[in-house]
């Protein structure tokens, strides 16, 4: 299910459940695809950790209609165990609110 976001932004989610993972299992990484759902170039200006744990990466060119961009994000998985819910703050061009993602699981 995509999500719609200022008219201008389609995710295909907001939530990344990485289910229950052990220490040992590594860094732990998901793609959120952006899709430009209008007719002006759509830019994903910056993405934001919630904290130094996660790593993210993302399109840095402008999308044309139609065009899908990624923001990758790689969660450390240093520590454990707990359950876990980290953020990025996605800043997208011509939209006032950012977009929130989770990255969601439990450290065995």
């Amino acid at each position: 299910m995509s999500i719609l976001v200022g008219g201008r932004a389609e995710f295909d989610r907001t939530v990344h459940d990485f289910g229950t993972i052990s220490r040992e299992d590594g860094p732990q990484s998901c793609v959120f695809t952006v899709t430009n759902a209008s007719d002006e170039p759509l830019t994903i200006l910056s993405a934001i950790s919630s904290c130094g744990c996660t790593n993210v990466k993302w399109t840095r060119t402008s999308l044309a209609k139609g065009e899908k961009g990624t923001i990758e994000v790689t969660y450390s998985n240093e520590d454990g165990p707990f359950p876990f819910d980290k953020t990025v703050t996605v800043y997208l061009s011509d939209i006032k609110k950012p977009v929130i993602l989770h990255l969601r699981g439990v450290v065995k």
